[in-house]
């Protein structure tokens, strides 16, 4: 949690000076997942403990994301590479025929004696020489298919060292990303342990408070005058990226989904750039390091909007401080302020585009800011079963 949005939380939790007792002992959490129980702390303190939860499955999500990716390229890098191999050893099995026909052939035209007294005695001297040519143009051939062949052999053997390699890597590629996956099922069952340790009217007051966190780091983050004017319309591509994820309003958060049905943070701003054309790494962290950079002030519809310390969150810039953001599990896509969260930065897909002389923003569905800007809304129990 940044400085700002910590100061908040504490700000809020004096002025509510309250401190909620537990809704069970039954409920309590079960040991090593890393949750503690509600007795004894207050709104405030249980805010923190959630949005710090809430942020480890999203570093944990991200990372899983990271491995998916990496892979998908191994995958294919494996496939490219046994392809390959399978093409140069049927080359290698074509060179070894062809080397033992001319050596076949060339067995057959000699006579056993050299090409002089071959030439002293035949009785056709001008056949002779051109027996002897066909001779050497044989031999020729052999050498160039005998060298060939040892070329063929060495890629051959190097493709196959290359080739077990790349089976390590993915296999071990496929052990982390098992590893991962349980990591995010593990997180995210902490924070089902601590939200089912709450009483309704707890969840209430985290609702509640969080709301007015959310709208004072808004109020703040306006006032500095970081956002700009904010008057710059989008590109093309970018206005084509904002009007996708708009059509995804309401469509349930996943972690590691990327569509269409259901999105985690990165993937609902990967997939609408790719829609619009420019496709953009998977993860908000490849995100954040390999996209351009802009300033807050700066910012334009469709521009990614990157958050916390360790870049775990991002959501796409709609215009007049809001953003589409796929928030957390139990969440659904919406329209969020700017500072729902920690805000890193900003980054631009496209900085070569030209923004748009006329830009109408797309209308937005009736209720498409409902719903919590992070964590769970009050009473959802999130699912962790396997997927």
């Amino acid at each position: 949690m940044s400085g700002m949005l910590l100061r908040l939380v504490c700000t809020a939790a004096l002025a509510a000076g309250t401190v909620l007792a537990p809704a069970s002992a039954s409920a309590a959490p079960e040991p090593g997942v890393g949750a503690g129980g509600s007795e004894g702390r207050s709104v405030a303190e249980l805010l923190t403990e959630l949005q710090t939860l809430y942020r480890e499955a999203g570093k944990a999500t991200e990372s899983y994301n990271a491995t998916g990716e990496r892979l998908k390229r191994q995958h294919a890098e494996t496939v490219r590479l046994e392809r390959a191999l399978a093409r140069t050893r049927t080359s290698l099995s074509d060179s070894r025929t062809e080397a033992g026909r001319l050596a076949r052939q060339q067995y057959q035209s000699v006579t056993g004696l050299s090409p002089y007294v071959r030439l002293l005695l035949a009785r056709d001297p001008q056949r002779a020489i051109e027996q002897g040519h066909v001779i050497g143009r044989l031999a020729r051939e052999r050498a160039e298919t005998v060298g060939r062949l040892t070329g063929e052999e060495k890629a051959a053997g190097e493709l196959a060292r290359r080739a077990r390699e790349a089976l390590a890597e993915r296999r071990a590629l496929s052990e982390r990303s098992r590893k991962q996956r349980d990591e995010v099922r593990t997180r995210l069952r902490a924070v089902e342990v601590l939200l089912a340790s709450l009483s309704a009217e707890q969840l209430a007051a985290l609702a509640e408070l969080e709301r007015g966190t959310v709208a004072e780091a808004q109020e703040e983050l306006i006032a500095s005058g970081a956002l700009g004017s904010g008057g710059t319309p989008p590109t093309a591509a970018g206005e084509r990226a904002v009007r996708y994820a708009v059509e995804q309003l309401g469509k349930p958060y996943e972690w590691g989904a990327e569509g269409p049905a259901t999105y985690d943070c990165s993937g609902l701003t990967s997939r609408a750039w790719a829609s619009a054309g420019t496709p953009v790494p998977r993860t908000s962290q490849e995100q954040w390091a390999r996209l351009e950079r802009i300033d807050l002030a700066e910012l334009r519809p469709g521009d990614l909007v990157v958050y916390f310390p360790e870049a775990t969150h991002v959501a796409l810039y709609l215009g007049d401080g809001m953003v589409v953001q796929a928030p957390r599990p139990g969440a659904r896509v919406k329209v969020s302020p700017i500072a729902a969260n920690p805000v890193l930065g900003a980054v631009r897909p496209d900085p070569e585009g030209e923004p748009l002389k006329g830009y109408v923003p797309p209308e937005l569905p009736e209720g498409a800011t409902d719903g919590p800007d992070e964590g769970w809304p009050a009473g959802y129990a999130p699912e962790t079963s396997a997927r």
